[in-house]
C-alpha cells in the first residue's frame, strides 16, 4: 500500500492545496476525500477522475467534498461512469441535501445514487474496499453536533482527516500495533477543532516517531527543526505504508 498527497494544506492554505490523498494497492487507486482543489491537483499530477477506481469521504466540509460535483459530472458526461462512493451511512444524507443536492440536480436525476454508485460503511466495522485494502471508520471528534471520520486501513495505517487532539486514542493505536498515523495538525495554537503542533509534541517518543503531520498551514516552511520526532508529509510524494 502507498500514499500520494495530492495536497496537504488546510481549508484555508493557499500553497499546498486541499489535504486529499491517493491511496494505491495492486493498481487500485482509492481517492480519500474529494475537496475544491482536488480537480485541478490532480490534473496537474497528471491524472484524470477516470484513473480513480473509488473514493472513501470523512466528513463534509467543503476542502474534503467540495470537488465532488465536478468529479460527477465529469464521470457522467465525459467518461460515462459511475464512480464508486464509500461513505459512512450516517453521511449519506447529509451529504446529498447539504452540500450536492442545489448543484447536480437535474430532472429527473435528483438523488445522490444517480450520480454515485454508493457503498455505505458502518462504524467500527473492517470492511473491505478492494483485496488487500480493509478500512474501518472511526468517528473522532471535530465540529460539534457533525459526525466527521478518521480512517484505520488495513489495521496498520490512520489517518485522522481532521479531528481534535486525542491523546488516548493515538496511544491506544500504537499499543495496537499501528505502524504509521497521518495527522492533520493546525501549526499554531489555539487549535479549537484540530489538533495542534504543541499538543502532537505532548506524545510519547515512540509515538511520534510513527506520525506525520498533514493538513498544515502556509507557515510550514517556518516549522522546519521544530517539530520533534514528527514528520511532516510531502505533497505528491509517494509513501510505502
Amino acid at each position: 500500500m502507498q500514499i500520494r498527497m495530492v495536497g496537504t494544506g488546510s481549508a484555508f492554505a493557499k500553497k499546498y492545496d486541499n489535504n486529499n490523498a491517493l491511496i494505491e494497492t495492486d493498481g487500485y487507486r482509492l481517492l480519500v476525500d474529494c475537496g475544491i482543489t482536488l480537480p485541478k491537483a490532480l490534473h496537474q499530477m497528471g491524472h484524470t477522475f477516470e484513473d480513480i477506481d473509488a473514493v472513501l469521504i470523512s466528513h463534509i466540509h467543503g476542502d474534503h467534498v467540495g470537488g465532488l460535483e465536478e468529479f460527477a459530472f465529469q464521470m457522467m458526461f465525459k467518461y460515462n461512469r459511475k464512480p464508486v462512493l464509500f461513505i459512512a451511512d450516517t453521511l449519506i444524507e447529509p451529504l446529498w441535501e447539504q452540500t450536492l443536492r442545489g448543484g447536480l440536480t437535474q430532472d429527473p436525476l435528483n438523488k445522490l445514487e444517480h450520480f454515485f454508485d454508493v457503498r455505505p460503511i458502518a462504524e467500527g466495522v473492517e470492511t473491505e474496499l478492494h483485496p488487500g485494502l480493509k478500512v474501518k471508520l472511526l468517528q473522532t471528534k471535530h465540529i460539534p453536533n457533525k459526525r466527521s471520520y478518521s480512517f484505520l486501513f488495513n489495521g496498520c495505517f490512520f489517518y485522522s482527516a481532521d479531528m481534535k487532539f486525542d491523546r488516548e486514542l493515538l496511544l491506544r493505536l500504537a499499543d495496537e500495533g499501528v505502524k504509521a498515523i497521518y495527522h492533520d495538525c493546525q501549526l499554531e495554537a489555539p487549535g479549537a477543532v484540530h489538533a495542534t503542533l504543541d499538543e502532537l509534541l505532548t506524545l510519547p517518543e515512540n509515538v511520534q516517531k510513527i506520525t506525520w503531520l498533514m493538513h498544515y498551514g502556509d507557515a510550514m516552511e517556518q516549522y522546519a527543526g521544530r517539530t520533534g520526532h514528527l514528520r511532516i508529509v510531502e505533497p505528491r510524494k509517494r509513501y510505502d505504508i
